[in-house]
């Protein structure tokens, strides 16, 4: 359990960090939902998708490949000043790249050709491209404190510059990019400063065709993760006139429904916010732990444990979504998310349950990084992008907003289980599976089971409070039992 302590301690230092960074961010959907019409956070969420999918082609899997063979500290210096180097030279031929093709490129994210928030997405992928290798090494030698530090400024300079440029100086929405590139190009530079030792390495070639050879695989992964994550929007945004007529009335247009949908999706970010922090804290764990001979019941408990972190999110915020969008943020006098958004709050439970799924991927994913087995995952991710926009192709003219969440949660249900299949083979970890499922099955009950009761009488708020303490103590008392099995 001394080891269990440890993972729990780094993933408690990297959420509180992630959690108050979210927190503090999450203030920006209240203000932009609320300054912002429909159409125009719809323009947002394309260019921050399209932030999400060219930061997989900038970063080249390079995150990774310096987690990998980082830990081995004789030659740490020198990838990193490689990696580094490397990035440098490749960020600047891709933003010279995406600007030539602006005049295909702008159009799909809403913006005219020349638009200067072309020029802002590109200064904000160069630098965060910059910053995630001195990012990866504060997480292989535990700096947690540093991580959490410049991590949490990034969000602050972000929200005050949101909200001075938006409230005071009455900006549009290049507000939100002026922002965002400001933040990135500090953050950028706060790395740096913390990893001054790092860079005096060596350039080495052969290093970086070590990293190379392990990262590429990750490009059309992270390509696919992105599909899965993203892809929904421009399905959305493309969908007729007249079936979004049909669905959601005649006062909606597609971008409207962009920006509906986009809002509520932010409610899911809690769930996927325990997936990242886990996530930072496990992949330096499980290489630290992999050649130990106890290795397969930790990473086993570990499994367990964090399914009933997922159930505790779950209930939290499915049960109880209504009343979280209806909060009013104090001194704006704005709804955590503007009324003109709550249609879409359908979509969240099966949001949820997606990225619960995405966790067990993260999970599993430990053999494939062990065994260094990793060009399993373009083959996993690439099959979920399939079903992704096969699933949105077919769902949306008939079901909308809910096709495209319903798309997100049959592609990582795929993805865990194929990853789950070729984990084991590579690395063997008894997983305790059934009582996985069956934990994720009482937190969905539950709160399907609401509108039975609330239709039986039973007031709202109160059956949600019931639904959780039930739903909670079932889940626990299952997690325990199973952990207790390996002691």
């Amino acid at each position: 359990m001394t080891k269990l302590k440890e993972l729990f301690s780094d993933t408690l230092i990297y959420g509180i960090s992630s959690v108050l960074a979210r927190f503090i961010g999450y203030l920006l959907v209240p203000l932009h939902t609320g300054v912002f019409d429909e159409d125009q956070y719809g323009i947002i969420s394309l260019i921050f998708a399209a932030i999400a999918l060219f930061n997989v082609l900038f970063t080249m899997g390079m995150e990774s490949a310096y987690i990998r063979y980082g830990k081995d500290r004789d030659e740490a210096k020198s990838l990193f000043k490689t990696l580094q180097l490397f990035l440098l030279g490749s960020s600047a031929l891709f933003v010279i790249a995406v600007w030539l093709g602006q005049p295909l490129i702008s159009p799909m994210i809403g913006l005219e050709t020349g638009d200067p928030i072309l020029w802002m997405m590109l200064g904000i992928l160069f630098f965060d491209t910059l910053a995630i290798v001195p990012f990866a090494e504060l997480r292989l030698v535990r700096k947690s404190i540093s991580f959490a530090v410049i991590k949490t400024g990034n969000v602050l300079i972000n929200l005050g510059l949101n909200f001075y440029l938006i409230l005071w100086l009455d900006y549009g929405i290049e507000a939100v990019f002026i922002s965002n590139l400001a933040a990135s190009l500090l953050t950028a530079l706060a790395t740096w400063i913390v990893t001054i030792p790092m860079f005096m390495g060596e350039w080495n070639r052969a290093l970086l065709t070590k990293a190379l050879i392990f990262g590429l695989p990750f490009v059309p992964a992270g390509l696919g993760h992105v599909i899965n994550e993203l892809i929904d929007r421009f399905f959305l945004k493309s969908m007729e006139p007249e079936t979004v007529e049909a669905l959601y009335g005649s006062d909606y247009s597609a971008d409207d429904i962009v920006g509906i949908y986009s809002a509520c999706y932010k409610l899911a970010v809690f769930m996927l916010l325990l997936v990242q922090m886990f996530r930072m804290a496990w992949q330096p764990f499980f290489m630290r732990q992999s050649d130990e001979e106890s290795a397969p019941r930790t990473f086993s408990q570990t499994f367990s444990l964090f399914n009933f972190a997922a159930a505790a999110i779950f209930l939290s915020v499915a049960l109880f979504a209504e009343q979280i969008v209806s909060i009013k943020v104090p001194f704006l006098d704005f709804y955590l998310v503007d009324e003109k958004f709550w249609s879409g709050l359908g979509i969240v439970p099966v949001l949820l349950l997606a990225y619960w799924f995405q966790g067990w991927y993260v999970n599993f994913s430990a053999g494939i990084f062990i065994s260094e087995t990793t060009k399993r995952l373009p083959q996993i991710t690439l099959i979920g992008a399939g079903i992704t926009i096969v699933a949105n192709f077919i769902m949306i003219p008939f079901l909308g907003m809910m096709g495209s969440a319903i798309a997100t949660l049959s592609s990582y249900t795929v993805m865990a289980a194929l990853i789950y299949y070729y984990s084991r083979n590579a690395f063997l970890v008894p997983y305790k599976l059934v009582p996985g499922l069956a934990v994720m099955l009482v937190a969905t009950a539950s709160y399907y089971l609401k509108p039975t009761l609330i239709g039986f009488g039973f007031p709202d708020l109160l059956t949600s409070f019931l639904l959780l303490f039930s739903g909670l103590t079932v889940t626990g008392l299952v997690t325990y039992r199973t952990v207790l099995r390996f002691k």
